[in-house]
C-alpha cells in the first residue's frame, strides 16, 4: 500500500512511523520523504492505516494497494551441490591435520 501524506519535518516521520508501528500485520514501513509517500507492506487493512495517520493528525491519501508478492525463498542447503573444487581443496588441507576423516 502506499500512501500519500505531507512530512514536513523529523516530529512528522516519528509521529507517522510511531502511528502505523501500533498496527499488527505490519512486515515492513517505507517513507520517502523527498516523494511524500509512505509505504506498507503486510496484511493490514489500508482504511485501518489512515485512520492511525489521522489519529496523530497527518491524514494520508490512499496511492495504491496491490497484493504483497512473497519473495522467493532462498535455497535451502540440501539443493545445493554437496561439495565444490574449493571445499574439497579445503578439506583435503583440514585432513592433513585430522586422519580418518572421510571427505563426502
Amino acid at each position: 500500500m502506499v500512501f500519500k501524506i505531507s512530512i514536513y519535518c523529523g516530529k512528522c516521520k516519528t509521529a507517522i512511523l510511531k502511528a502505523i508501528a501500533k498496527l499488527e500485520g505490519i512486515d515492513e514501513i517505507k517513507l520517502d520523504v523527498e516523494k511524500g509517500t509512505v509505504t506498507v507492506v503486510g496484511e493490514v487493512d489500508p482504511v485501518c492505516v489512515a485512520h492511525q495517520l489521522r489519529k496523530v493528525r497527518r491524514p494520508a491519501l490512499i496511492d495504491s494497494v496491490e497484493s504483497h508478492k512473497k519473495e522467493e525463498s532462498k535455497p535451502k542447503p540440501e539443493d545445493l551441490e554437496p561439495c565444490c573444487e574449493r571445499c574439497r581443496g579445503d578439506a583435503l588441507i583440514f585432513m592433513e591435520y585430522a586422519p580418518g576423516c572421510t571427505i563426502v
